[in-house]
């Protein structure tokens, strides 16, 4: 067995080997410490006898039903899990059972609901690195392939592709230089399982690709994008060890169709998941989803992530959005009939796979039952997009043809049968009758036999004869021919006959032979089912399309969005726009809306300056938002919106460095600002936020400056640009370079406090109000008494003469502020005294002493 096992490790040594052994999973050697290490599992030794324990094996292991949560362990520490099976009945082997691998789980493979988030893709990917690249992505679970193509060698465009796909695997090949770089992104910036597998990368991929989408789609792929699909195909064909028919449908991603968004623009401006924490919640895709299928919700985030640049298919979307916004009955009758479908792109993919069981074809039939109402009440609709969704395959024959064969109420196994609904089968039924009623098919036996006979006899059982008949002695002569003696005993004679011999096989065998009839009708069920695939999937587009129209709508109905014009004429205009994350993430206050107007002409630049916590940068987010939301045919947070087709939307915010690089702040800021530099156009909206601030003071504010121009410049750039900063000197360029707007966000100065308005008003700010934010901030109150004299002598020019003013003599002596005062004044701030009766007074002032 031994020798078994290590043959076949030895052609899957990159993977955990899961060998099964009767009822359990076992592990061996190697593998046997790392999974009893990352599992938590018992490592124990095979060969226990032998006295060296340096030569006992190590082994650990698995029972075989539960071992799918022990795999998603693997799996989701970057392990690989090689399945080994008996490919034989042990009944009849002669010798070892034959084992053999019957599936390689990976990250980017995984088919188990249990193993996978239901509202994101699970995508495997291959890319090939050449003066002409490409990029194929797969997710196997719902059988969703596409093959894009780079033109030129520059990594950047493929990074972005990879950042907004977000691989837990890739195969790359190709240049080696530019293979660590990608392998080096997937890893480190997204997490994903990366490998360089060159070999897999060759011509003949072509063939592969013809047997699986067609000749003809194979001719419609450069060599680049051949070495990518071809590739991906035959890893996914090497690990699965099946035909792979539910991917029937190559889709080749053109160049124009979707916007292209960097690393630092989907985190900058949190699309898909929180800043701070990663999670959804606090995330535009959070705001926006309200979707009721798993389908509709790995959609709205491919539509979050990939805005679209055609005028044509942003208007379609938004056209069947604006209908469904206008009938609440019908979409609420819609959002109820969703909730009732379950994941068919991941139902057909485990049917086509064999990995389906019962439930999951009544699964899949439930679903199907809910279309028909999706149809009815979408026919009071016009647009072309719900038109064509009320016009889908509801596959009605599908669930007719599961229903009539399965029962209601199926077992989980379906090894062991019960699940073939009665009546369908006339054989099935037979042998359930004979196993629920075996007694009475003996009694009638007995009946038949005392008529015949006309003599006392009764059937009996033992282990040695099976089922005899049992006469006595003293009428056993004249027993009918066909009866042959078994047994002699003191008192009676045993017997059998042919017919009970029968019936006895029959009993004894019909449980097994029920068991396999049954799965051999759910196999065949399964296969017409799977038949299908292409189908399932169209419809399952269709749902998950209504899905995505239907939460747009409801979103915008619940926030009051409007429907944005979208045009050609590269202006944004907004009349009071606002960030629809932070207003739903502040529901005790007001959001104050701003305006926004940027053009090709005399306005595609702004100049906002304004306090630190002012809100520049929630500004300048929304606007990039809003633009966002309208290219994806969503509705938009303003009381109107006209937006000009933008081709990148490109982000500079926050400071962070890249220790692991050896980068500083200020260069990580100047290599991302390199990057959009050299990758915007004249129709491109640059969100630019204090450039220049990592270095000194003259440094930084000529660099910013640099930046600006080159931006305003139309010979150079000319791209919608909204700039933040505190170099107040860079407000001189709106009246020296055409194109440029100065804008600041209003505050009120009271004593030492400030109120922050959050108004967007033109012109420069005159003050940054920073001491007084550091103020606001809890810096103690020392620190800001010697920061305004810092201050008071920068302004007097005293730093001529000296490098800072002379600090003041420290008398040790603490103020207030400096004992937690502001949180002190919080609290007093919002006490009544009229209404605070004589122990809540001691309390809080219990509580005051504590904070001092």
């Amino acid at each position: 067995m031994m020798k078994q096992y290590l043959e076949i490790k030895e052609r899957n040594k990159d993977s955990i080997l899961f060998f099964r052994l009767g009822d359990f999973y076992e592990m061996f050697l190697d593998d046997a410490r790392i999974a009893s290490k990352e599992l938590d599992i018992v490592l124990t030794t095979r060969d226990k006898a032998n006295e060296n324990p340096d030569e006992r094996i190590p082994m650990c292991g698995v029972p075989y039903h539960s071992a799918e949560s022990y795999i998603a362990k693997l799996i989701s520490k970057g392990y690989k899990v090689a399945i080994c099976e008996q490919i034989e009945d042990p009944a009849t082997a002669k010798g070892i059972v034959a084992r053999d691998i019957v599936r390689v789980i990976t990250p980017g493979t995984l088919m188990e609901t249990s193993m996978l988030d239901e509202s994101k893709p699970n995508y495997l990917c291959a890319v090939y690195v050449g003066k002409t690249s490409a990029v194929c992505f797969s997710d196997l679970s719902t059988g969703e392939i596409s093959v894009s193509e780079f033109g030129t060698g520059d990594l950047q465009h493929i990074e972005n592709e990879l950042s907004a796909y977000s691989p837990s695997e890739a195969i790359l090949g190709g240049d080696e230089v530019g293979v660590e770089v990608l392998k080096e992104h997937l890893t480190n910036r997204l997490g994903a399982l990366a490998e360089c597998d060159g070999e897999r990368f060759d011509e003949n991929n072509r063939e592969i690709i013809s047997r699986q989408f067609g000749e003809e789609i194979s001719q419609q792929l450069s060599p680049a994008a051949v070495y990518a699909a071809g590739a991906l195909l035959s890893y996914m064909i090497d690990t699965q060890k099946t035909e792979l028919s539910h991917l029937n449908t190559l889709r080749i991603n053109s160049d124009g169709s979707f916007m292209e968004l960097d690393i630092n623009t989907l985190r900058n401006l949190e699309l898909a998941g929180a800043i701070r924490t990663g999670e959804k919640k606090g995330s535009l895709l959070w705001v926006l989803d309200k979707t009721k299928t798993p389908m509709g919700r790995r959609l709205i985030r491919t539509w979050v992530l990939r805005p679209l640049l055609g005028l044509a298919p942003i208007k379609r979307r938004q056209s069947a959005v604006e209908e469904l916004r206008g009938d609440t009955l019908i979409r609420g009758e819609l959002m109820a009939a969703l909730r009732g479908i379950g994941d068919l792109e991941r139902l057909i993919g485990k049917i086509v796979f064999g990995n389906a069981g019962c439930r999951d074809l009544k699964a899949l039939s439930i679903s199907i039952n809910s279309l028909p109402e999706l149809v009815h009440q979408l026919s009071p609709m016009k647009g072309q997009a719900l038109c064509e969704i009320r016009a889908m395959d509801v596959l009605s024959d599908l669930s007719d043809k599961i229903d009539g064969t399965v029962c209601d109420d199926p077992p989980f196994s379906v090894r062991e049968g019960g699940f073939i609904k009665d009546g369908f089968n006339e054989e099935v039924d037979r042998l359930r009758g004979l196993l629920e009623n075996s007694s009475a098919a003996l009694t009638a036996v007995e009946s038949r036999e005392r008529e015949r006979t006309g003599k006392k006899l009764k059937i009996g059982y033992n282990k040695v004869f099976g089922y005899y008949i049992e006469i006595p002695r003293s009428s056993s002569e004249d027993v009918p021919g066909d009866y042959v003696r078994k047994q002699t005993l003191a008192n009676c004679e045993r017997f059998i006959t042919q017919e009970l011999k029968e019936l006895e096989t029959e009993l004894l065998t019909a449980k097994d032979r029920l068991a396999a009839l049954e799965y051999r009708l759910f196999e065949e069920l399964r296969l017409s089912i799977a038949a299908e695939v292409g189908r399932v999937q169209e419809t399952a587009q269709h749902v998950a399309a209504l899905d995505v129209f239907c939460s747009f709508a409801e979103v915008a109905v619940a926030n009051n969005y409007c429907k944005p014009e979208i045009d050609v004429s590269g202006a944004i205009n907004i009349t009071d726009g606002r960030h629809p994350t932070v207003e739903v993430m502040q529901q005790g206050s007001l959001f104050v809306p701003n305006d926004t107007f940027l053009d090709s002409g005399s306005s595609r630049t702004a100049i906002i300056t304004g306090p630190n916590m002012a809100g520049k940068s929630t500004y300048m987010r929304q606007t990039a938002l809003i633009v966002l939301m309208a290219q994806m045919g969503s509705f938009v947070p303003a009381k109107s919106a006209q937006i000009g087709l933008v081709d990148r939307v490109f982000t500079r915010i926050g400071a962070s460095d890249d220790l692991s690089a050896g980068k500083s702040t200020f260069m990580v800021e100047m290599t991302e600002m390199a990057d959009i530099l050299k990758s915007a156009t004249r129709s491109s909206l640059l969100i630019l936020d204090e450039i220049g601030r990592g270095t000194s003071t003259y440094d930084g504010m000529s660099v910013a400056r640099a930046v600006l121009e080159h931006c305003a410049d139309k010979r150079k750039l000319g791209a919608k640009t909204l700039f933040a900063t505190h170099y107040h000197e860079l407000t001189a360029l709106e009246h020296e370079i055409e194109g440029v707007k100065n804008y600041n966000i209003s505050a009120k100065k009271r004593g030492d406090d400030v109120i922050f308005l959050r108004k967007i008003i033109p012109g420069g700010a005159d003050d940054s109000y920073g001491i007084e934010v550091a103020g606001l901030a809890g810096v103690p109150d020392s620190v800001i008494r010697r920061a305004k004299s810092v201050l008071k002598a920068l302004e007097g020019g005293e730093m001529a003469a000296r490098t800072s003013p002379a600090p003041q003599k420290d008398t040790g002596q603490l103020t207030l502020l400096d004992m937690g005062g502001n949180e002190i004044a919080a609290k007093l701030n919002a006490t009544d005294l009229n209404t605070l009766t004589p122990l809540e007074a001691l309390s809080l002032l219990f509580e005051l002493k504590k904070i001092l």
